[in-house]
């Protein structure tokens, strides 16, 4: 099994902070626009499998140390937990219940829903490219690698994204041969698909782990360039994702790789673990970024700088001022184009893709920080959207700015507006005339009625749009007597799946105090709010005046 890039790579050292926000001269752009020259490109590790989902590997790959026993506490490669919630497939673990009562379950991305989903986020969220990771695949991980391959071209085809192949050469030693062999014969015929990235009407490649001074990179000068050369005649655009020091061949660098360096078309130094907070993005950009992009242009290399959403288990993120930090100081830069490590990096907590929101929605008792844990709400796509405007800026759709444009929450509504009014209902049935419509039209008087004699029975309203929601408030006509209404409150964001916000219970409805009811929750992003009953003491019915949802 691969181990993280940051479990080799130890931090390198930083020299004092100083915080540079002064402008800079764009650098002239090397190549035109491309596939990946002017656009955003995110890191795609798509390497979790869970036992069930048909993964050659087998076992919950990348979710536990012990890939052959379920993930919990105890047994675990990840720090961050993820929003499962737009998954139509997840899997039990061994962790404890979520904080909100759930079960805790977890994904595969070898189901080709998983894909799917996080090429449409990334149609949604304006990623326009995404870098396939592919780790040495002559051992027990290549069958499962290389479905992903196809999984991953079929999703991008159908989304309109792009894609290519990362080969990732950490630990392999056998590397200079059997990278050529693994392309002739198993990857370059994706090279033929329309979504295959090109750049410079070429084919992109990238080549992650040459000139690393560690003992998993222990590549000579002439193997890494004479792959290189390959790659080239093989009519391919080279990316080099390198370390961060390449230029000065020293701390994370091997000495006397320059030409290595320079061979490339592309270079994509790495970032992650080197800071974690403003002072050292400044530091990096006025003392590291700035003499690369002039080393790269003077060579005629495409310069392509990781970006960084921090990392949420070590407390970085600043609810997403360290992310725009990243990418502002890349922009004003001049930078050809942005990775972004990375897409769905559980394991290091540096994934933008969506991730758990409070504590309600992570296991409970592990100290997993979700993405409020600096005490501000962020909605579980909060990453994404800040992606999204992160594309529009280096496109010059936005304006550069050092300020972070993107709210943490999907809305700006005030905390007193119903949400529900007057928004789009359905039930589980419903008696006469009393339809579910009647609980969000603003009057009192009018109500829903189920289908009698029928528990359990459920109303539903569809918000319009993806907002959090921490409150409802549940009413009968004032004039009616006292009753107890046995009913749980649930939400998800596609109508078809959902998670319990508030478990069953029975509450009392009483005209003394109004005949309303509030229910609280921790905030949870949802757009569609059901309501399910499951006993009434004064009608076998569910039955409901006023159905009001609030953002707290």
């Amino acid at each position: 099994m691969a181990v993280s890039r940051r479990t080799l790579l130890s931090a390198a050292a930083l020299a004092p902070p100083a915080a540079v926000l002064a402008g800079a001269s764009p650098a002239r752009a090397v190549s035109p626009a491309g596939d990946v020259v002017g656009k955003i490109t995110v890191g795609y590790q798509g390497w979790f499998a869970c036992p069930g989902d048909a993964a050659p590997i087998g076992g919950w790959w990348h979710w536990s140390r012990d890939r052959f026993q379920p993930p919990s506490p105890g047994n675990t490669t990840i720090v961050s937990w993820p929003d499962v919630r737009d998954y139509t497939h997840t899997y039990p673990t061994a962790y404890p219940n979520l904080g909100g009562g759930q079960p805790a379950a977890l994904f595969s991305s070898y189901d080709q829903q998983t894909v799917d989903t996080h090429f449409d986020w990334m149609r949604t969220y304006g990623i326009d490219t995404a870098a396939l990771q592919r780790f040495n695949p002559f051992g027990d991980e290549g069958p499962t690698r290389d479905a992903m391959a196809q999984k991953v071209r079929a999703a991008a085809e159908r989304t309109g994204r792009k894609f290519y192949l990362m080969y990732d050469v950490s630990g392999w030693a056998t590397m200079q041969a059997e990278i050529k062999t693994d392309w002739l014969t198993r990857m370059s015929a994706h090279a033929a698909s329309g979504a295959y990235a090109r750049q410079n009407g070429k084919p992109v490649v990238c080549v992650w782990g040459f000139g690393f001074a560690d003992e998993n990179h222990a590549f000579t000068p002439a193997a890494c360039l004479d792959v290189i050369t390959w790659f080239k005649a093989q009519g391919c655009y080279v990316i080099g994702g390198v370390p961060t020091y390449w230029r000065e061949g020293r701390n994370d660098s091997r000495a006397g790789y320059l030409d290595v360096y320079h061979a490339f078309d592309m270079i994509s130094p790495w970032m992650v673990g080197r800071t974690g907070d403003l002072a050292g993005l400044d530091w990096f950009y006025a003392n590291v970024n700035t003499a690369d992009q002039a080393d790269c242009t003077a060579h005629g290399i495409d310069y392509q700088p990781c970006v960084l959403p921090g990392d949420l288990s070590a407390g970085h993120r600043r609810h997403g001022d360290f992310y725009w930090r990243s990418v502002y100081n890349m922009i004003r830069l001049g930078a050809q184009g942005l990775y972004v490590s990375m897409f769905d990096e559980y394991n290091e907590g540096n994934q933008i893709a969506k991730t758990a929101e409070t504590a309600a929605s992570v296991p409970a008792g592990t100290g997993i920080r979700a993405l409020d844990e600096d005490g501000t709400f962020c909605s579980a796509d909060y990453y994404l959207r800040i992606t999204a405007d992160a594309g529009r800026m280096l496109k010059g759709q936005l304006a550069l700015t050092a300020v972070r444009p993107t709210p943490p929450t999907v809305t700006t509504t005030p905390p007193n507006t119903d949400l529900a009014r007057g928004r789009g209902t359905s039930t589980s049935g419903y008696t006469q005339v009393y339809g579910p419509g009647n609980a969000v039209d603003g009057d009192a008087g009018t109500y829903w009625e189920s289908t009698n004699n029928a528990f359990p029975q459920w109303i539903q309203v569809d918000l319009g749009s993806v907002v959090p929601v921490g409150r409802v408030v549940l009413g009968l006509p004032p004039a009616w007597g006292a009753r107890s209404q046995t009913l749980a409150v649930s939400g998800g964001t596609t109508g078809s799946s959902f998670d319990t916000l508030s478990a069953a219970a029975g509450r009392g409805f009483d005209p003394a105090s109004g005949n309303t009811v509030t229910v609280t929750f921790p905030a949870s992003t949802i757009r569609y709010l059901r309501v399910t009953f499951t006993a009434n003491s004064g009608w076998p019915a569910g039955q409901l005046s006023t159905l009001e949802a609030y953002a707290r």
